[in-house]
């Protein structure tokens, strides 16, 4: 297993060299291995609720949805909800589908003062493969980390 001052220091590189406006960029095996390493580490979902039903989602995760199913509204208490539960010090680590509402969360979460925001690359599916399928080229799940079909 990497060490915690490596996988953050690779996530900030990533971050820094793509310009991003959060603290880093974890690949989902990063992501999970720090939520081993940094007691009180959040993943935080942002999916919504019928992506956790009927897809799947990872144990013990903080559920805050980033928009509402199915008319795909913002959630306007989005950053109440996590105030709610962490500390603007904690570790953050933000996921969707594929990589992309967690990237808008994680830099609306920086902006909102929760300063170790990272973006969990690849999200919970991962990117389509060349047939448009999701859970065969990256992802947590194709990682084969920790997750429960519900």
């Amino acid at each position: 297993m990497t060490k915690l001052p490596d996988i953050l220091l690779k996530a900030q590189e990533r971050a820094h060299e793509a310009n991003l406006p959060y603290a880093g960029a974890l690949l989902p095996q990063e992501a999970y291995d720090l939520l081993q390493l940094v007691q009180g580490s959040r993943l935080i979902d942002v999916r919504t609720q019928a992506e956790l039903d009927w897809v799947g989602y990872v144990p013990d995760s903080l559920h805050v949805e980033w928009s509402f199913y199915p008319d795909g509204t913002n959630n306007p208490g989005f950053i109440q909800q996590i105030h709610s539960e962490v500390g603007h010090d904690t570790l953050l680590f933000f996921m969707c589908r594929s990589g992309a509402r967690s990237h808008a969360a994680a830099k609306l979460a920086t902006e909102s003062g929760f300063i170790n925001s990272y973006n969990v690359l690849q999200g919970f599916e991962g990117d389509k493969d060349h047939h448009g399928h999701r859970n065969t080229s990256g992802g947590w799940r194709h990682a084969g980390l920790p997750w429960k079909q519900s």
